[in-house]
């Protein structure tokens, strides 16, 4: 079944593959919708924009994935759009996604340091919180291997918080996972997770919905921003 094959996955390698999650009318749909957000750069932030909530939501096919892996509360709470391209072609070092997005600023042990991104409010919070979220990426367009899948280090989401200086040598000490896709498909990760884009090597365009997800309330009065609600 897949709701424990999942999860299994998950827990265990911190990493899973969801092929063919999306019917070609729900791509083709999410497509335009996304073009439509990306209007400069090579990517987006999202949060009250109730565009994307037919495929992210609860109901949505991507939202009813959420769910499976995290339970029936899990709700989106924090996106990010990728777009990239032959001139926006971008490598990134081994690391953690280590921030989320909330609401207003309230100084909370633990919680910290403080960013503004895209004017969304960002914090760092303890690892625990990151350690019961799951990140979904929804692929709008093929990710072959030379078009920069992301690598996954499996198990590294057990490891805790990892200084950023030690992340390349931490994920040498794993299996990687190269994360080849299709459009439609989607790759789920523990939020902790090591993990690393390249460069393309033959790059053609690689849209990406990123969203984040968690079951749970943050210690009050801390609230997440959330996405697709004002």
């Amino acid at each position: 079944m897949m709701t424990q094959a999942g999860a299994r996955s998950i827990a265990q390698d911190g990493a899973v593959h969801f092929p063919a999650a999306l019917a070609a009318g729900d791509l083709a749909d999410l497509r335009r919708t996304a073009d439509r957000a990306l209007v400069t750069g090579p990517g987006r932030r999202l949060n009250a924009d109730a565009a994307f909530t037919p495929w992210i939501g609860p109901a949505g096919p991507v939202g009813l994935l959420a769910k499976m892996l995290l339970g029936d509360d899990a709700r989106p709470v924090r996106a990010v759009l990728f777009d990239k391209t032959p001139e926006a072609n971008w490598a990134v070092a081994w690391h953690q996604d280590r921030t989320i997005v909330v609401r207003e600023r309230v100084e909370i042990d633990g919680f910290g340091p403080w960013s503004l991104k895209d004017g969304l409010l960002h914090v760092a919070p303890p690892i625990g919180v990151l350690e019961r979220m799951v990140t979904l990426r929804i692929h709008l367009d093929d990710c072959g291997p030379g078009n920069a899948p992301l690598k996954a280090a499996l198990g590294s989401h057990r490891l805790g918080r990892v200084p950023a200086a030690e992340a390349a040598a931490r994920a040498g000490e794993h299996d990687l996972a190269v994360c080849l896709a299709q459009a439609g498909d989607v790759w789920a990760y523990a939020t902790p997770i090591l993990h690393a884009p390249d460069r393309a090597a033959t790059p053609s365009r690689r849209r990406v919905l990123q969203i984040d997800y968690a079951a749970f309330d943050l210690p009050p009065p801390l609230e997440w921003l959330g996405v697709g609600a004002a």
